[in-house]
């Protein structure tokens, strides 16, 4: 199977949509923490691009960008979704949200990248930046959800953490 060049045009089209309004959810939250409901939303944007990466990932061979891009987006969603159920700490927002901000501007680049033809390397992500994620993943508690949908603290408790898994599986750690 080859991945038609049109339908590939059409995903970095709707990516680049997608990413302009996540940015400026971000900018919304950022300057006021009291909507972190809106990063649901975010998330949302950012798993419709994983969706879509995976989608057609699966028509090239595994060592193509799209697979990339697809397990960073899963990672930038799972802090959005995550970010948006902090309540009582604002100052823990605006570093989930300047993290996700970073991680957006980065995703952005690995769209253009796409489109471009370049291949995305990991290592494009800085040391800081993956120290700063690390750090975001160890502070959320226990009944924080991975996912927008309703799940009981018991299920959560027994879930291994999801941020470092997808950072293990980019080979970021």
């Amino acid at each position: 199977m080859t991945l038609d060049p049109s339908i590939l045009k059409e995903f970095i089209q709707e990516s680049k949509s997608l990413i302009s309004q996540s940015l400026e959810i971000l900018e919304e939250v950022e300057s006021d923490p009291h909507k972190l409901k809106r990063l649901e939303e975010y998330g949302n944007n950012v798993d419709r691009i994983m969706g879509g990466s995976k989608s057609l990932a699966m028509m090239v061979d595994e060592t193509h960008s799209l697979h990339f891009v697809g397990d960073y987006c899963a990672l930038c969603k799972a802090v959005g979704y995550k970010s948006s159920q902090i309540l009582g700490s604002p100052d823990f927002v605006m570093i989930c949200v300047a993290l996700l901000l970073d991680a957006t501007e980065s995703l952005q680049d690995m769209v253009n990248k796409l489109e471009s033809g370049k291949n995305i390397e990991r290592t494009q992500l800085s040391h800081t930046f993956l120290d700063r994620l690390q750090w975001v993943s160890g502070q959320f508690g226990k009944n924080i959800r991975d996912t927008v949908g309703e799940k009981s603290i018991e299920d959560s408790k027994q879930k291994p953490n999801e941020i470092e898994d997808l950072m293990k599986k980019l080979g970021l750690m």
